[in-house]
């Protein structure tokens, strides 16, 4: 499953063209090493997504095609979730 279809699908991005944008940034690692959005995830992928302040790892657990909401977060584990401290008003 491409890397953009598996975020939107497990609902970690809400939109596939989000997802894409922010693959293609360079901000998401799989394994270690800098994904596109069309890198091919497997299960027991690694994957590590910066947003702004906030750096997400998890573990892909399952892949579906199609998920209702309820069941989306058995497609993952989170495995660590950091967030970056803004000094600059201190």
């Amino acid at each position: 499953m491409r890397l953009d279809k598996f975020l939107k699908t497990s609902r970690i991005i809400k939109r596939r063209i989000v997802a894409k944008s922010i693959a293609d940034q360079g901000r998401i690692l799989v394994n270690g090493n800098v994904a596109k959005s069309s890198t091919d995830i497997k299960s027991n992928d690694k994957l590590v997504i910066k947003f702004g302040n906030k750096t997400l790892t998890l573990q892909v657990n399952q892949l579906f095609e199609t998920t209702k909401k309820a069941e989306a977060d058995r497609m993952y584990t989170v495995l660590d979730e950091q967030y970056e401290r803004d000094f600059s008003n201190e």
